[in-house]
């Protein structure tokens, strides 16, 4: 008998590490989809006719029903299960990719990218509440989620050098078309490896909630991402800003009367760890793009390095994340949260306030690397510890939920502070007699560095209110089912 306690053990361990490389396997491709397409654009402008305007759409048109749809595909991921989200998730992402790979007008590729983001945004709650229900211990959860950020920052390093391969040795359109097979294969993997939900009762989805919530955040996101190319006064940006901005209070009261289930339960943010760590979640946002595009800008407008020497260039400081956010992870049950995210911020100020020295005559080593490779490891201390404690206190009910909020929180976080500090970039670059002379632009990076910088010292104040860790904490009931009601939807 102990012998077969013993398979039966092991066979549990297997299963779960199985479940965490498929959930690692989907956050690599759908972080891998935001970056990949960069260095193919020239080219998909010159065969589909984009106009300049029309061509950051096929950007921008992924993020915005990425960041826009998450608290959605987060919410459905509790309701109707995480293999049939991860399933379907990937079954949408793939159809898109095989459409936009084939694409003959611009028209068709920007709605593959929108539906690409749909997918994406069922796809990464779903990773992030598998991880969350299969590695109940807090050590191996920590592990867990330490391989989940490093499969997202190996996705995102992946995907210039990968962009650029593809484009030069066969056409754009694979950049696409390669998700179709990968794709077909990680559903394979999903349905052998999670089991399915068995439903005792019909649930039904938040549809005021889901309208209000949803509408709320792309229309935020889209005025926005309208900033770049009409400035923070124009109507196109006020517009829609506002309009996401009321919708998003009225998601609040229209989830504040909601008694079963809401889209989004508003009682989650009385627990300490999912309040703490979303709000700094969306600061790291920010800080993120910083260090990625803005260094990249700094390489190539600045230093004169080609596209594929920056990605080269910033291909060190990558590794160093995937490493370090290996290690954190594993620290983390010791060390608690706190001390991670302090020496992160510690890392993450240096780091940015070395960076902000840089100017036309500074070399990759002193200028860039050093500076890079130090932010690297402030985020590897960071990313990681706070989406596990965003998450860490969430019940199995609410574990889809609450990884579509972490998982946006970060999203919002990178797109608002990306208009926000290209703005800045581009305003102090304003003021000297060339605007466009790198030395100019050196000056405008300058400062986004030094902002990001103070980010990263809020970040540190804000972390003393992260949560103790309590020995033995059990899980908490979802929130929307705090009563003795059954669970409606059960897993085997």
């Amino acid at each position: 008998m102990s012998g077969t306690a013993g398979r039966s053990a092991g066979s549990g361990a297997g299963r779960a590490w199985l479940v965490l490389t498929l959930a690692c396997a989907c956050q690599f491709m759908v972080i891998l989809d935001a970056s990949i397409v960069n260095v193919a654009l020239p080219s998909i402008r010159r065969d589909l006719g984009f106009t300049p305007t029309g061509l950051a759409w096929v950007v921008n048109g992924y993020l915005l029903t990425f960041a826009g749809f998450m608290l959605l595909g987060g919410r459905a991921c509790d309701l109707f299960g995480h293999r049939r989200m991860l399933v379907g998730g990937l079954g949408l992402f793939s159809a898109a990719s095989l459409v936009g790979g084939l694409a003959a007008a611009a028209e068709v590729l920007v709605a593959a990218r929108l539906a690409q983001g749909v997918g994406a945004a069922m796809l990464a709650p779903a990773t992030l509440a598998v991880i969350n229900t299969r590695f109940p211990g807090e050590r191996e959860r920590a592990r867990a989620f330490g391989a989940w950020a490093a499969s997202g920052g190996v996705g995102g390093m992946a995907g210039a050098l990968a962009g650029g391969a593809l484009t030069s040795g066969l056409s754009w359109r694979w950049v696409f078309l390669i998700n179709v097979p990968i794709g077909v294969v990680l559903i394979v993997a999903a349905m052998t490896a999670l089991s399915a939900a068995r439903t005792d009762a019909r649930e039904r989805l938040d549809l005021a909630g889901a309208a209000t919530g949803t509408a709320g955040l792309a229309a935020l996101l889209y005025g926005v991402m309208q900033s770049a190319d009409h400035g923070w006064a124009a109507a196109d940006v006020v517009g829609p800003a506002v309009a996401g901005l009321l919708l998003l209070v009225l998601f609040i009261v229209v989830e504040a009367r909601v008694a079963a289930r809401p889209m989004m339960p508003l009682g989650m943010f009385g627990i300490r760890g999912v309040a703490v760590g979303t709000a700094m979640l969306l600061l790291l946002g920010g800080i993120t793009i910083a260090m990625w595009y803005f260094t990249s800008l700094l390489l190539q407008n600045v230093l004169g390095y080609t596209a594929l020497d920056a990605g080269l260039g910033q291909t060190p400081a990558a590794v160093v994340f995937v490493l370090v956010a290996r290690s954190a992870a594993a620290a983390l049950p010791r060390t608690g949260a706190r001390p991670l995210v302090l020496a992160g911020c510690a890392c993450l100020t240096a780091g940015f306030g070395w960076l902000a020295q840089a100017h036309t005559g500074s070399g990759y080593v002193t200028g860039v690397l050093g500076p890079t490779l130090l932010v690297a490891v402030g985020i590897g201390l960071t990313f990681p510890t706070l989406m596990a404690a965003a998450t860490a206190d969430a019940a199995d009910g609410d574990a889809g939920i609450v990884g579509g909020l972490a998982n946006t929180a970060a999203q919002v976080g990178g797109s608002v502070g990306l208009a926000v500090l290209a703005t800045a970039a581009g305003a102090r670059a304003g003021m000297e007699s060339d605007p466009s002379a790198p030395a100019a632009l050196a000056v405008g990076y300058d400062l986004v560095f030094l902002m990001a910088a103070a980010i990263g010292v809020a970040i540190a104040l804000v972390s003393v209110l992260l949560p103790r860790p309590a020995a033995g904490r059990s899980r908490r009931p979802p929130v929307g089912e705090l009563t003795d009601e059954p669970r409606a939807v059960r897993r085997r």
